[in-house]
């Protein structure tokens, strides 16, 4: 009996030493083994002592159940995200002046590279060598047809994202050509501008409308440089005895591509300080500090025109990744993506606010099981964790992760601020890395991107490796430097050389140290990452003097359930502001109901009372994030067609065309100054 019970009291002490050890070496906290034994029923405290210890086969088996369930969760529970850097100072401040050595590396991938596909069809891959070689012998061809292989030679790309379009942007690279984008909605008269600026010979199509249309402007005489269209397909006879008689050459690219047979060129790379693209747009983006891996694959949807998806494309070819081309149809996006299963997706905010949307629920009993499921996984963020293989994610985030494909590591969105509230709500959902970055168009994309380690929001990052930013004063708007606050100015090798053949705006843009003024306000925020809290272009005066910044406004304002866009317009001779609105059609009908209005989507969009409930939730949003009270709209025009790309309400990059609406809702706009104005 004695040497029993001797055993049980050494195991009991074993067992004891097991738990001190796991306290000791793991980190976490394990309770003592007086509290372990309060909470077996087995083992009441107040009776257990060693003289009375009997330990029956069911309580060593859970005891021994107890301790590998610990075992297993100390070796599977998930890991906290190291962050490259201190997290509260996460940029520091430098003497400005001297410059950065660069580092480059070769990146040589023989996998897949460019992804395509066709209707209800699986995606078909170009490998890299064949991508090379397919780059190389369309280059030849184009010196064949007149090109120099030099910086000074421009080249325009007149077609919709696919692998042509980055076969042909390597053709022109491999013999230092420059690349120059053409896009729908430049119109006729930016396009002919472009056209005679850069002195443009040669254009690559992927359709015989869009060569039609060169032609059009060829047959007018305004672009009488343009001698040669290489299409990515068939034509028509008749295009081709149109172009014969304005003295343009219609080729297609494969016919161009056979000319290497009698016409071989070595190629002849560009050096670094070469000039590589000429990009006639404006956006805000960022390129990112995540880890791209050769089993990456990214989906190209935004504009191949604009730089932010020119260097998502070069980051994933950096690192031997895959880029999958969606069909051309935006309405087919979505199928797409679970089709491709991407592991990256670049998006913009309008976007992930649909996503958001989306994923709102009606039901009381769904809605509290979602803020709670929400609420937990933004507790392992706060500590680190992200994963997608909790229970939480098993439970009630699967849908919403299937929808884009199941398989996504990171997004990086930009463009545009997007709403901490969403923000915080997908990292939470999608189970992945999601970064903000911001810049612009003459940065060469990314100039601030957010730390990994870092998920809080409100801010758009440090300053990446390759920029330099500083704040400068604006009076009128009443920011300064000395308080953290000021308009964002960005310095280095990203930053571009200027604007083609128009010294001016160079020199408007670029002052005598380099420094290039982006026009935004941001603000410094103690831990070193910066926010972007105002807009210096785009301001107005109201007729008290009140400056305005219309597009923080419109920001605030599209975080109401209600609202997909918005646009805020006032000018110096009102004393107030006034706003168009589209209502988002996936979720304002319900919305309507839920206050007792009932109708289809266009006759809600006429009631006067619905539209005074959007104004009462646009002015409690707006009083939420801080709006004073001249930045509120006192009345709105509820729109129910959207602003887009096609109705030349919308830039490519998905900005307001300012001008455009305030002429198209010209009406409303005067309709609803006079009727406040009696």
């Amino acid at each position: 009996m004695w040497d029993s019970l001797w055993q049980k009291q050494t195991m009991a002490m074993h067992f004891q030493e097991w738990l001190r050890s796991i306290r000791s070496n793991g980190g976490i906290k394990v309770p003592e083994s007086e509290d372990f034994w309060s909470l077996v029923p087995s083992f009441p405290l107040s009776s257990f002592s060693l003289s009375s210890l009997s330990l029956s086969p069911s309580s060593l088996l859970g005891i021994g159940a107890l301790a590998s369930l610990t075992a297993y969760w100390l070796v599977t529970r998930p890991r906290p995200m190291r962050p490259p850097c201190d997290l509260q100072a996460q940029s520091i401040a430098v003497e400005v002046g001297g410059s950065w050595p660069l580092s480059s590396y070769w990146c040589i991938s023989v996998g897949q590279c460019l992804g395509f596909r066709k209707p209800g069809q699986p995606y078909q891959w170009i490998s890299y060598t064949e991508v090379a070689e397919q780059a190389q012998v369309l280059g030849s061809g184009l010196l064949a047809k007149g090109c120099q292989p030099n910086p000074q030679q421009f080249v325009g790309i007149f077609a919709q994202n696919r692998p042509e379009w980055i076969i042909s942007e390597l053709a022109c690279y491999t013999y230092s050509m420059a690349v120059v984008p053409l896009y729908d909605t430049l119109g006729l008269e930016a396009m002919v501008h472009i056209l005679s600026l850069a002195e443009i010979s040669l254009v690559i199509c992927d359709r015989e409308e869009k060569a039609s249309s060169l032609l059009d402007n060829k047959e007018k005489g305004i672009t009488p440089t343009l001698s040669c269209l290489v299409l990515f397909s068939d034509f028509s006879d008749a295009l081709e005895e149109r172009a014969k008689k304005c003295g343009v050459e219609v080729l297609v690219q494969e016919a161009c591509c056979h000319i290497l047979i009698f016409y071989c060129r070595l190629m002849q790379p560009p050096q670094p300080k070469d000039l590589a693209v000429v990009c006639f747009t404006s956006g805000t983006t960022g390129t990112g500090s995540f880890v791209i891996q050769q089993e990456d694959v990214s989906i190209s949807y935004l504009p191949l025109a604009h730089m932010f998806e020119r260097m998502i494309q070069v980051s994933m070819f950096c690192h031997g990744a895959r880029v999958g081309f969606y069909q051309g149809d935006i309405s087919l996006l979505m199928d797409d993506i679970k089709t491709l299963k991407p592991t990256f997706f670049p998006v913009v905010p309008r976007l992930l606010n649909r996503i958001y949307d989306k994923g709102s629920v009606t039901s009381p009993l769904r809605r509290a099981l979602l803020h709670y499921a929400v609420r937990r996984k933004q507790a392992e963020l706060s500590s680190g964790v992200v994963r997608n293989n909790s229970l939480w994610d098993k439970l009630v985030f699967n849908r919403i992760q299937a929808s884009l494909g199941g398989n996504l590591r990171f997004i990086l969105t930009a463009s545009a601020p997007i709403s901490p509230t969403v923000l915080s709500f997908l990292r939470a959902t999608l189970g992945c890395l999601i970064f903000e970055g911001y810049g612009q168009t003459e940065c060469t994309a990314g100039c601030t991107f957010s730390m990994p380690g870092d998920w809080s929001a409100g801010h758009v990052g440090a300053p990446l490796p390759c920029a330099m930013v500083k704040l400068v004063d604006i009076p009128d708007m009443n920011y300064y430097a000395k308080n953290g606050e000021g308009e964002i100015c960005i310095r280095g090798h990203s930053v571009f050389r200027g604007y083609l053949k128009d010294p001016e705006r160079t020199t408007e843009a670029l002052d005598s140290d380099g420094w290039l003024h982006s026009g935004d306000v941001g603000q410094w925020l103690p831990n070193g990452t910066l926010r972007i809290i105002d807009r210096k272009k785009h301001i107005f005066k109201l007729a008290q003097g009140e400056y305005i910044a219309p597009e923080k406004i419109e920001n605030v304002y599209m975080r109401c359930v209600p609202v997909l866009q918005a646009f805020v317009h006032g000018d110096s001779l009102q004393a107030h502001l006034i706003g168009i609105v589209v209502p988002d059609p996936e979720v304002f009908v319900d919305w309507a109901k839920e206050r007792g209005f009932m109708g289809s989507y266009e006759e809600l969009c006429q009631n006067p009372d619905v539209k005074k409930a959007v104004l009462e939730d646009m002015t409690a949003v707006g009083k939420e994030a801080g709006l004073k009270s001249f930045e509120q709209v006192k009345d709105l025009h509820l729109h129910p067609e959207m602003f887009s790309i096609a109705n030349g309400l919308l830039t490519p990059t998905l900005k307001s065309r300012r001008i455009d609406i305030r002429r198209v809702f010209q009406e409303q706009i005067s309709r609803m100054y006079s009727k406040t104005a009696t």
